[in-house]
C-alpha cells in the first residue's frame, strides 16, 4: 500500500477510535492503530471485515517517549482519538492532563519525525469550548474554554490544555504536516467493544434511578459513525483546517427522559419528577455536593444554563450530515442491554 492510503489512529480501541477504524477499512484505507495490550486483547477489532489484510495493531503508550514512532511508519494522515474520557479520578494531573497534554505533544513529535505525515487529526471536544455555557450564545469553533483548571471540571480543562498546546507546537514548529481538530460534544449510538463510554454511561444512569429527577440540564449529540466519518471527511477533504465542532443536537433532559419514555423503555427506573425550575435549580446545586467531587462541579457548571452549539462550519466545509440523534440513542440503549451494562427489563 502507498502511504496516501496509510492512516495511523491512536488508542484504536476506544469507542470512537474503533468506529474510525471500521469505516477506514470499509473504505478500504490500510490502517495501523495503537494500542495498549496485545492485539488478541481487541477482538472486536481484529475482526472486522479486511482486518486481516489492512489493520496492523501496534503497543504503544501516550506518556512512553518514542513510543509511537514505530506505528507511523508509511502514514500519511495520523489520527490521534487516544486520551481519557471520564469525569471522576483520583488525581487529575496524573490520570487526565499527564495523558492528554503529553501524549498529545508526543503524538505530534512522533509525525514530526516521520517524513510521511502529512496531516494529523487532533479529537479534541467541546470541552474545549466552554464549561459553562452561556444561554444566549451559540457557540462557534471562535470560543474556548477559559474557566477550567485541575478543581474545576478538570476533563476539559485536559482536553483544553491538550488542543492548545497541539496549536501552539504547530505555530513553533511548522512542521511539514497541517493539524485538524474535531471537536465533538457527547458521541453515542452503539459500541463496537465491550467498555461503557462516559456519554451511554450517563444514559445508563438516567435509566437506572441514579438521577432523583429531570433537571435543567442539556447536552449537544452526535451519532459516533458520524463523529468517525468528520475525521475521515476532514482528512479527505484538502481544504480542510482549524477546528470543527462536531454536535448534531442538544436534547434537554426533560426531552431525553421523554424520549427514553416514548420508545418503550418506561419500565426502567426513568426519573419522574421535574426539577427543572429555579426551586429544583437551586435544590439540586445543594445536593450536588454530595457527588462525587468532579460531578458536583459539572452539574453546579451546568444546571440552569442551555448549552447551543453550531454546526454550521463542519456541515459546510466537511460536508457531514448527522444522523438523527433520537435513533442513536436508542440504538445506544439497545447496545448497553447487549453488553449487559444495563439489565434486560421485560
Amino acid at each position: 500500500m502507498t502511504p496516501e492510503q496509510t492512516v495511523c489512529v491512536t488508542g484504536a480501541s476506544g469507542y470512537l477510535a474503533s468506529h474510525i477504524v471500521k469505516q477506514l477499512l470499509e473504505k478500504e484505507y490500510r490502517v495501523s492503530g495503537t494500542v495498549r495490550r496485545a492485539p488478541s486483547a481487541y477482538p472486536w477489532l481484529t475482526s472486522l471485515p479486511e482486518a486481516d489484510n489492512r489493520l496492523e495493531l501496534v503497543i504503544a503508550d501516550l506518556l512512553n517517549e518514542g513510543s509511537f514512532n514505530g506505528a507511523m511508519q508509511g502514514c500519511s494522515t495520523v489520527m490521534h482519538t487516544a486520551s481519557p474520557y471520564v469525569i471522576n479520578v483520583k488525581n487529575p494531573e496524573k490520570d487526565l492532563l499527564d495523558p492528554a497534554l503529553k501524549g498529545t505533544l508526543e503524538v505530534l513529535t512522533a509525525a514530526m519525525k516521520t517524513p510521511s505525515v502529512k496531516r494529523v487529526i487532533l479529537t479534541s471536544s467541546v470541552a474545549a469550548i466552554t464549561d459553562e455555557p452561556d444561554s444566549s450564545k451559540i457557540l462557534t469553533e471562535e470560543d474556548w474554554n477559559t474557566r477550567s483548571s485541575l478543581k474545576r471540571n478538570p476533563y476539559h480543562y485536559a482536553k483544553t490544555m491538550a488542543e492548545r498546546a497541539a496549536w501552539e507546537f504547530m505555530e513553533k514548529n511548522r512542521p511539514g504536516f497541517s493539524l485538524v481538530c474535531i471537536n465533538p460534544s457527547m458521541v453515542t449510538g452503539p459500541s463496537l467493544g465491550p467498555a461503557l463510554n462516559t456519554t451511554n454511561g450517563m444514559i445508563r444512569d438516567i435509566m437506572s434511578g441514579v438521577y432523583p429527577g429531570i433537571m435543567d440540564l442539556n447536552w449537544g449529540f452526535v451519532d459516533a459513525g458520524d463523529a468517525a466519518e468528520a475525521h475521515i471527511l476532514a482528512m479527505e477533504t484538502p481544504e480542510a483546517s482549524g477546528r470543527y465542532i462536531c454536535s448534531a443536537k442538544e436534547l434537554h433532559m426533560r426531552d431525553l427522559v421523554a424520549l427514553l419514555r416514548s420508545s418503550g423503555l418506561n419500565r426502567y427506573q426513568l426519573p419522574k419528577l421535574d426539577l427543572s425550575g429555579p426551586a429544583g435549580t437551586a435544590l439540586m446545586k445543594v445536593l450536588s455536593w454530595t457527588q462525587p467531587r468532579n460531578t458536583g462541579t459539572f452539574i453546579r457548571t451546568h444546571i440552569g444554563h442551555s448549552v447551543h452549539y453550531s454546526n454550521t462550519r463542519i456541515q459546510q466545509e466537511l460536508g457531514l450530515t448527522f444522523k438523527p440523534v433520537e435513533e442513536s440513542i436508542i440504538e445506544a440503549v439497545e447496545d448497553l442491554i447487549r453488553h449487559l451494562h444495563l439489565p434486560e427489563k421485560r
